[in-house]
């Protein structure tokens, strides 16, 4: 490989894993709500909520790290809308989660009108980890990225291991699956759902937030693109595991990258055409999911989009 395209390459998959973040929050955080049997499809407006609240926080106080928690935290209490109606007053979850997204996007073009096309002067510093970032070609990749990527990271690891090595995973895939044996068994039902509902809530906030104040540091009406419609299809792609959710989203993020990388080179291909490739990919990655979870048997959480009623046991 020459070494301009040694160093292409290794510029790509930066990116990659950067753009690749931005999803793998609501993705991980979507796994989780969906575990406990509630289907969110409010993913994109609690993204684009946090989005806004980060780069406003950001751009008024200058603390990116206190503007990535006011995100998140905005994204978690959007969350808690969806779960009282979802869980407290047994509503449809597909209309209320549709609702979230319209609810989003509507009061973010509200309140943004006034930050439009305004930047940050400062975004996500990058910390170059010492030893690791010298690994040949991985280490400029991985170790050469900003706090929130490395704490993907860790997140991946520590989500995993609490869905299937500790008693929280258990009581929360046997809500998934079965609501009323869990509740025999003295698991509360109703204290978890709200709980991972607010956690996905939390992740997708994070997500929308980093897309603000990193990858994308100005404010523009719609930001999130459509993101969080990919990172619900992505839970299939990931069946509801984290790891394969960090494989879903750095494909995504692959293209995402690969797209700008090709227009910055000054590609003939319609810049319309490029940006369509990573929601194309998408369709394929869930066309290749459903085959896989057919094959395998592996079903959704049983529990998945059905309200529980304690009293109709």
């Amino acid at each position: 490989m020459r070494p301009d395209a040694y160093a292409i390459t290794i510029i790509l998959l930066a990116a990659t894993v950067e753009s690749g973040t931005i999803l793998l929050f609501p993705i991980i955080g979507e796994i989780f709500t969906e575990r406990s049997g509630i289907l969110n499809l409010g993913i994109e407006g609690m993204m684009i909520i946090g989005a806004l609240v980060g780069f406003v926080t950001a751009f008024i106080t200058g603390q990116i790290y206190w503007a990535f928690f006011m995100g998140m935290l905005a994204g978690g209490l959007a969350s808690l809308i969806h779960a009282f109606i979802s869980i407290t007053l047994r509503g449809n979850q597909v209309v209320s989660g549709l609702s979230l997204t319209i609810f989003g996007l509507g009061v973010t073009n509200f309140y943004g009108q006034e930050f439009v096309n305004l930047q940050l002067a400062h975004t996500v510093p990058q910390v170059i980890i010492p030893g690791l970032s010298q690994i040949p070609f991985f280490g400029p990749i991985l170790f050469k990225q900003d706090y929130m990527v490395y704490l993907s990271y860790i997140l991946v690891i520590i989500t995993w291991f609490i869905l299937f090595k500790t008693k929280v995973g258990i009581q929360l895939r046997a809500v998934g699956q079965n609501a009323q044996a869990a509740d025999a068994m003295g698991v509360n039902v109703y204290k978890i759902r709200y709980f991972w509902t607010f956690f996905g809530g939390l992740m997708a906030g994070a997500g929308g937030a980093y897309l603000t104040l990193n990858c994308a540091p100005f404010w523009l009406d719609g930001i999130t693109a459509g993101r969080g419609w990919v990172a619900i299809a992505l839970v299939i792609f990931a069946r509801w595991n984290p790891p394969y959710a960090l494989i879903g989203a750095y494909l995504f993020g692959a293209i995402n990258a690969l797209q700008f990388q090709l227009q910055s080179m000054g590609t003939t291909i319609p810049s319309a055409l490029l940006s369509m490739q990573p929601y194309f990919l998408t369709f394929i990655l869930i066309i290749v999911a459903t085959l896989l979870v057919k094959a395998k048997h592996i079903g959704v959480p049983k529990e998945l989009g059905i309200p529980y009623a304690r009293e109709e046991k």
